[in-house]
């Protein structure tokens, strides 16, 4: 079995694997992720599987459940430097769950990523990253569904900007 494949199989046995500190990072260990110590990845963590050698974590980092790591962005053999950026995710940085993170991105020591944040430009140290939070943004005078179907015209029609 040839280095690829075998790499992503350990990636895939590495999502659902038990031990977030222990045989999980193991695993990704093997595939060629530089991961620091007592890091912790949650269940379901995609760590790219082309270019795992280009993902680098730093000491005690906590990656949340379902966060997708990116380290290239091309199809196919036509692979520049520039789409294989890599990631490093410095010491003490926190993703919260459900966040995707793109190639060339760099995530400061002791940053803090807000769940389901995208993550496409380099976090600084020691900064909350995410999006605004959601918020209240119109009134609903028609529903979406009635009798079993879908009215979107006058559903779209009545909202009413708060």
């Amino acid at each position: 079995m040839g280095m690829g494949i075998l790499q992503r199989v350990l990636g895939k046995l590495a999502m659902v694997a038990p031990g977030g500190y222990t045989l999980r990072p193991w695993l990704q260990r093997r595939r060629g992720v530089r991961l620091g110590k007592n890091v912790w990845l949650s269940q379901f963590v995609y760590l790219d599987d082309q270019h795992p050698e280009q993902i680098v974590i730093g000491d005690n980092v906590t990656i949340g459940l379902r966060c997708t790591v990116f380290a290239h962005f091309y199809l196919g053999d036509r692979a520049t430097e520039e789409a294989k950026g890599g990631v490093v995710i410095e010491e003490g940085a926190f993703i919260g769950p459900n966040c995707t993170i793109l190639h060339g991105v760099t995530i400061g020591a002791g940053a803090v990523v807000v769940a389901g944040s995208v993550v496409t430009r380099n976090v600084p140290a020691g900064t909350l990253y995410g999006p605004p939070a959601a918020q209240p943004i119109a009134r609903i005078t028609h529903p979406l569904t009635a009798g079993g179907e879908v009215q979107y015209r006058k559903f779209l029609f009545g909202l009413k900007k708060l």
